[in-house]
């Protein structure tokens, strides 16, 4: 069996508190104690584990990280740039999610109690940025990765979400598209208004106007794109173009237009933004605005780490550029050399 630090301790004729006392090299214990507990260790074989080590110097080495939950699209990839970076480090990555709401914010309030970690990694999950500010004023570090723009008062990692937008709009009129429509996300989202301006303000640089009744508010689901892309179909004016807020949206956009008759691109030109795996295996592949999520996840733990190591928090958001992904649901006449512009071959 596993010697445990209670059987250390009753060895050693003393508490469990000395004993961790003795493990972190503490000046209050006597020399002569401190000697008998060492002796009994190895006599033992003894093993501390690493979190009560942690606990006792008040440190756990241990990077909790709390998202909505593992269902979303892009999470796998934000996960994989964080526990790149925390494990590089010698870190341990504590994972909660937020998918059963009340209780899983209670659940992790009572790990937070417990200090079971250092600092905090956090995806916003909803009407959870007020509690947020009350761990981080309290002097736990905290930072978000993709604070949904609303700019919570403790450092934050994201994307630039209004220059996607401009790109997106951008591609589709050097791709002569003239009456261009788009699916957002929900108008609460502070990234939903940043990828809506970007595209308005490119479109109305160009001279034309962004048609109101182009503009569908849909919910970041495959099945919003395809119901939006249908009320558009049945009662909205005339497009030749629709730029969608995330490449969910997109694909039902895209199996909207299928149902419809309507050919991708010929009579309508697809653009999503994310660039998750399914982009490249719609029907056809889907142009859409990259976000770099690995990176993002790898910049926020670098920053996470950063703090624990004692640098001042930045005062301003991290922003990780976008870039365009040209695929097949867009006609491809931009150049791969122009700027932000990536070029990816269908997969054979």
């Amino acid at each position: 069996m596993r010697v445990t630090i209670a059987e250390v301790a009753r060895r050693a004729r003393v508490s469990k508190t000395t004993v961790s006392r003795v493990l972190n090299n503490k000046a209050d214990v006597d020399a002569a104690t401190a000697i008998r507990v060492r002796e009994v260790i190895a006599a033992t074989g003894y093993i501390p584990s690493a979190g009560a080590v942690g606990l006792a110097r008040g440190v756990t080495r241990t990077v909790g990280m709390l998202v909505p939950g593992l269902t979303w699209p892009w999470m796998g990839e934000v996960l994989q740039g964080v526990a790149d970076v925390v494990e590089a480090k010698g870190y341990g990555l504590l994972l909660s999610t937020a998918n059963r709401g009340a209780d899983s914010l209670d659940e992790f309030s009572r790990q937070v109690s417990a200090k079971a970690f250092d600092g905090l990694l956090l995806v916003e999950p909803p009407d959870a940025v007020r509690h947020l500010r009350v761990l981080h004023d309290s002097g736990l570090p905290v930072v978000v990765i993709d604070d949904r723009g609303r700019r919570p008062a403790f450092p934050s990692v994201g994307t630039d979400n209004r220059q996607g937008g401009a790109a997106a709009a951008r591609h589709l009129l050097e791709t002569g598209r003239t009456r261009l429509a788009t699916v957002t996300g929900p108008r609460d989202f502070g990234c939903t208004g940043d990828r809506l301006n970007g595209f308005r303000d490119v479109i109305r640089e160009a001279g034309l106007v962004l048609d109101s009744n182009l503009v569908i508010e849909g919910d970041f689901t495959s099945e919003s794109g395809e119901a939006a892309i249908l009320q558009l179909l049945a009662t909205g004016p005339e497009f030749d173009a629709v730029f969608a807020h995330n490449d969910l949206t997109a694909a039902g956009v895209l199996a909207g237009l299928r149902k419809a008759g309507r050919a991708v691109p010929e009579d309508v030109a697809v653009v999503g933004f994310d660039d998750i795996p399914l982009a490249a295996h719609t029907q056809p592949p889907l142009t859409t605005i990259r976000q770099p999520l690995r990176q993002m996840g790898e910049t926020a733990a670098r920053q996470l780490l950063a703090q624990l190591g004692g640098a001042p928090q930045p005062d301003e958001p991290l922003i990780v550029p976008t870039s365009l992904v040209i695929r097949e649901s867009t006609q491809e006449t931009v150049s791969a050399a122009d700027n932000g512009t990536l070029r990816e071959e269908s997969p054979r």
